[in-house]
């Protein structure tokens, strides 16, 4: 019996050896009526107490017919009858090599696009200005900004994204810049955010927005050369 169960007048027990236990479970006089057994789980729920979950008979028969199907239709989708699992193994670590290669052609890209950002900034003086739209990840945007902050002296970037039909606005002022100008990424980026039909936010130095209108985007870059213009 288990604590915490409750138990109706007439409780069914079974016996193993000296062990007597109560059970609620369903009881067969014979192994033989339960026909086919196939375990589909086990499991712990408690400390030194595990769940088997097993189905018999007819359950058991079309548990077993549903692998099978399942089993023929990767066969036949992988096109290869004799070892299928080999096939999952091949299409894993093609998988893997893919990924690897385009990361490593957005780093590549991201590289590329980072000088010429740098290279077209607008000199404002005492500080440059970078406003660009790119098709780049959030990301690899973020990664560009940062590394620009560390890099390009006083900065102001704005930078608008466009990605799967979304639209995404970074925003990134170096420290010092932010302290001296009174700018406030956050702030500003819930401004620009209106354009894009979203909302967004962050710290003085660097925040982000998303919107489900990408067509705003360039209105933004425009009210961003505006705001800090002004």
């Amino acid at each position: 019996a288990l604590f915490g169960e409750k138990y109706g007048d007439t409780v069914r027990a079974i016996k193993f050896g000296d062990s007597i236990e109560l059970c609620g479970g369903i009881h067969a006089g014979a192994t033989g009526e339960m026909g086919l057994f196939v375990i589909v789980s086990e499991s712990a729920v408690a400390a030194g107490i595990r769940r088997v979950e097993a189905l018999t008979g007819a359950a058991a028969r079309q548990y077993l017919h549903d692998k099978v199907a399942t089993l023929d239709a990767i066969r036949e989708e992988l096109k290869n009858v004799k070892d299928p699992l080999g096939g999952i193994r091949n299409l894993k670590e093609e998988n893997t090599q893919l990924k690897k290669q385009i990361e490593e052609m957005i780093r590549e890209k991201a590289g590329s696009a980072k000088g010429e950002w740098l290279q077209r900034a607008e000199d404002k003086g005492d500080y440059k200005l970078i406003v660009e739209r790119t098709a780049l990840g959030a990301g690899a945007v973020k990664d560009i900004l940062f590394q620009l902050k560390n890099e390009a002296g006083p900065l102001a970037a704005v930078i608008g994204v466009e990605d799967e039909g979304k639209a995404q606005i970074a925003v990134a002022f170096s420290d010092e810049l932010a302290k001296e100008k009174g700018w406030h990424a956050g702030n500003m980026v819930r401004e620009l955010a209106k354009e894009i039909s979203g909302g967004g936010g962050g710290q003085p130095f660097f925040a982000t927005a998303g919107g489900k209108d990408p067509s705003g985007l360039d209105a933004a870059l425009q009210k961003a050369r505006t705001l800090l213009n002004s």
